[in-house]
């Protein structure tokens, strides 16, 4: 079980409890009030590998579509 503490310090941006942090393959997301359900998206949105739904994997892309620009380095 992760640190949900230390995943939440770490991650470039939380977005309705779900945490995106910067990994070599793109982003890790990890749903902090259900630490069990993560997935891993390419930069472009690529779902990689996961342990969720669906329905929260697209819900997932959603935030992460609209809120890449944020996550981008200058």
């Amino acid at each position: 079980m992760p640190d949900i503490l230390k995943v939440a310090d770490e991650a470039e941006l939380i977005v309705n409890g779900y945490a995106f942090t910067r990994c070599k393959e793109g982003y890790r997301i990890l749903n902090l009030n259900r630490p069990d359900c993560a997935v891993v998206l390419s930069v472009e949105g690529e779902m990689l590998e996961t342990t969720m739904n669906d329905i929260e994997i697209q819900i997932v892309k959603d935030y992460y579509k609209k809120n890449k620009k944020y996550m981008e380095k200058e």
